[in-house]
């Protein structure tokens, strides 16, 4: 995910690659917090911006998924 991929740039994506995604940042994230836990990480803001990146898929799939189980 590049930096500041704004919700409307992400609703245009399939679900599979939201999926993809979200998969993706949270390996990000793992990797993010174990460095900050070894004093290794440079970035701290990444944390922030990983992590608000995680609930911006989770918020659209799950939008999403309440407009599928309305439309059924």
């Amino acid at each position: 995910m590049s930096k500041g991929m704004k919700p409307a740039d992400l609703r245009a994506n399939s679900d599979d690659q939201l999926k993809d995604e979200l998969i993706g940042l949270r390996k990000e994230s793992f990797n993010l917090r174990f460095q900050a836990a070894s004093g290794q990480l440079e970035n701290t803001a990444r944390c922030r911006q990983v992590s608000r990146g995680i609930a911006r898929i989770k918020t659209i799939l799950g939008e999403r998924d309440n407009a599928a189980k309305t439309a059924s």
